[in-house]
């Protein structure tokens, strides 16, 4: 007879005790940052007419991502951080893995999408109003939500159909697939080929679409424009979203590959801190320490 678990136990970093006060101090400063900094930025975009542009509506859409991204998986750390062991419900681990996979997938797709919208300002910038109109960003915003949505709903009901007898401690933060397919007393083959395929193959199909984006870009911007003065004009608005992008795919980089010596599931807490709170509290500072028009926007 085997007993379904009813509730897991979230252990985080235990055998660091020394150092819980410290990362419970440190990431709740980068979590308000977090709600501020991105904050900030939704409602300037919402509230100022000049950043009534595509550029700035994806912008928003990334914002408001890092903000639900960060509130899924934080506070759940913090307070791991703060009292220990925390107990979390079947069904609330679940939905926390769902959001998770749900709001990192879309931010895959959106990624992509502001690197197309780059594209077509700088490569057809007689086009641009009519390739990117309001509908068409409407629609190339829904379709990322939408994307993310139904990626994060097959690992969620997948993960539901798996059976977890007796173990229920979870070596991490937060619910995420991979500790959860380590407990499973039941076959985790289709779960595996999910994770690994499907995963693989939308970070990988969002990111060459970006790259892609940005070699047009290098290519049009080497070919066509003459001054030194015009390409840095053009390299610099592009800056902030490779950044981005950056901060955005060596974790997870990092997350998806084998660790090269010691254990998987420290190597992916310790990448868990950086996707969950440090690249979400940095984007703002990126996006606003380059661009004159937030900067001027925010002083109002």
């Amino acid at each position: 007879n085997q007993t379904q678990v009813s509730e897991f136990v979230l252990l985080g970093l235990s055998h660091v005790q020394r150092l819980q006060y410290l990362l419970f101090i440190s990431f709740l400063l980068l979590y308000l940052t977090v709600l501020l900094g991105n904050g900030a930025i939704v409602a300037t975009v919402i509230s100022e007419p000049q950043l009534h542009k595509p550029m700035y509506f994806f912008l928003g859409n990334l914002s408001c991502l890092d903000i639900f991204y960060s509130t899924v998986t934080v506070p759940k750390m913090l307070s791991v951080f703060l009292l220990g062991h925390q107990p979390i419900s079947f069904g609330g681990c679940l939905a926390q893995l769902h959001f998770f996979h749900f709001l990192g997938s879309t931010e895959a797709v959106l990624l992509a999408t502001m690197a197309y919208d780059r594209w077509v300002a700088i490569c057809n910038p007689l086009r641009y109003p009519l390739v990117m109109s309001p509908r068409a960003c409407l629609l190339l915003a829904v379709a990322s939500w939408a994307t993310g949505f139904v990626y994060a709903l097959m690992h969620s009901v997948m993960t539901s159909q798996l059976a977890f007898c007796h173990q229920n401690h979870i070596h991490h933060f937060f619910c995420d697939v991979k500790p959860l397919l380590k407990l499973a007393c039941s076959s985790t083959t289709l779960n595996m080929i999910l994770l690994n395929t499907v995963t693989t193959a939308g970070a990988l199909s969002s990111f060459t679409l970006t790259v892609l984006s940005y070699l047009c870009i290098l290519s049009f911007v080497c070919q066509k424009v003459q001054s030194q003065e015009g390409r840095w004009k053009l390299f610099s608005t592009c800056t902030s979203h490779l950044t981005t992008v950056a901060l955005f795919y060596i974790p997870v980089l990092f997350s998806y590959t084998p660790p090269s010596s010691g254990s998987s599931h420290e190597r992916d807490m310790q990448v868990s801190l950086v996707y969950s709170a440090v690249t979400p509290a940095l984007n703002p500072w990126i996006y606003t320490l380059r661009n004159q028009e937030v900067k001027s926007a925010l002083r109002k």
